[in-house]
């Protein structure tokens, strides 16, 4: 599905307005999969991989059932964790079911769904130290068993994602427990930085975390809490580094029925942050942020929009985060608030792939895993 599509410059909006004409450009829209009957949610928990045109994102892969206002999931039935490969930067997609072959099955059943008949879940087992974050073909991916108190756990692969050691334990860090959802920054062979999400001291989800390994995996230190402890939560950072000291992240909150997008900012390279802004307000309603940082020193934050028109939307800062433009409509034609959940990629030739799960009137009622392709406005 190809279309040209309006990025609407709306004047009157948080942060960074940039008043003018709207900007047409080429956006293609792509099925990852779909399969009557069967639901495939939220990428933003397992995460997204690339090595130059070689694309990778995990998905959580179940059974439909109209829920009404609640996820539409048969939890009655399993819950199985996916991949989807593309070799050529997003237009096909291969999936694979790496649980099937030992890999990546998910604790207790799986957040959604019962567990898989026939499949033996592993025991978490100590980190394992010795992991080389900077190998050229790495991945890793987190894994939560409840979004409340309890245990949360790692994988690992060395060969772009076909095979994965694990499940290791990552400490709860003298919490209730760690909601685990995947987001690291890699600092060398040794050192790697995870950002999570804990239960509050009352063991109601949530509030975000850094913690960080400068020994291979082997032991991993608590840095900071990110956001203070609220009423509601805080979960699911979303991080880039700016520079060696300086660390950005978005954070999704919930209040009661408000519900909205915070940037923090850390210039100690996670030892401590302090808010930067709201760059959405509360337009996402309830979905979690994508951001990475684009060749050419922008950031890209992408979200799915969970009121109508429902869709996927985008904003951009030239200035590491502490402005916003307005924002840029990926796509409309929602069919429910249930989608989103997106991650997001820069292919070589500057493209970005941005991958959600998804529902629209044409496909069917079931979600899906699709992924928009598209070229970014010239940096002013």
């Amino acid at each position: 599905m190809r279309c040209l599509v309006l990025i609407l410059m709306v004047t009157g909006g948080f942060y960074g307005q940039h008043p003018g004409v709207a900007e047409a450009i080429d956006v293609e829209h792509v099925v990852v999969h779909h399969e009557a009957g069967r639901f495939g949610g939220w990428p933003a928990n397992h995460g997204m991989w690339s090595w130059d045109n070689e694309l990778l994102v995990g998905f959580s892969y179940l059974y439909y059932r109209d829920m009404g206002r609640a996820h539409h999931v048969n939890r009655e039935k399993p819950e199985e964790h996916l991949l989807a490969r593309s070799m050529d930067g997003g237009k096909t997609w291969t999936v694979e079911f790496p649980n099937r072959e030992g890999y990546l099955i998910p604790q207790g059943g799986g957040m959604h769904g019962i567990q898989m008949p026939d499949i033996e879940i592993p025991e978490l087992t100590p980190s394992p130290g010795e992991i080389d974050f900077a190998h050229p073909d790495f991945a890793m991916t987190m894994r939560m068993v409840d979004k409340h108190i309890g245990p949360s756990s790692f994988h690992y692969s060395y060969d772009r994602g076909r095979s994965w050691a694990g499940p290791f334990v990552i400490p709860v860090f003298d919490t209730p427990g760690i909601a685990a959802r995947t987001d690291y920054i890699v600092d060398g062979p040794d050192t790697c930085t995870l950002f999570l999400t804990a239960a509050k001291s009352d063991g109601l989800e949530g509030r975000p975390l850094a913690v960080r390994t400068d020994d291979g995996g082997a032991t991993w230190e608590f840095l900071s809490w990110i956001a203070p402890e609220e009423r509601g939560y805080g979960i699911m950072p979303a991080t880039v580094r700016l520079s060696a000291t300086e660390l950005v992240t978005l954070v999704r909150h919930r209040d009661g029925d408000a519900r909205w997008i915070s940037a923090h900012r850390s210039l100690d390279n996670g030892a401590s942050w302090a808010y930067c802004n709201t760059p959405t307000g509360d337009a996402t309603v309830g979905n979690p942020a994508s951001l990475i940082m684009l060749y050419d020193g922008r950031l890209c934050f992408v979200y799915g929009y969970r009121r109508a028109p429902y869709g996927i939307r985008a904003r951009l800062s030239n200035d590491g985060g502490r402005s916003w433009s307005d924002e840029y409509i990926l796509r409309d034609d929602g069919a429910s608030g249930d989608l989103g959940y997106p991650r997001t990629v820069q292919r070589p030739d500057g493209k970005i792939v941005t991958v959600y799960y998804y529902c629209d009137n044409e496909t069917g009622p079931e979600r899906y895993i699709a992924a928009t392709i598209w070229t970014p406005p010239t940096k002013e």
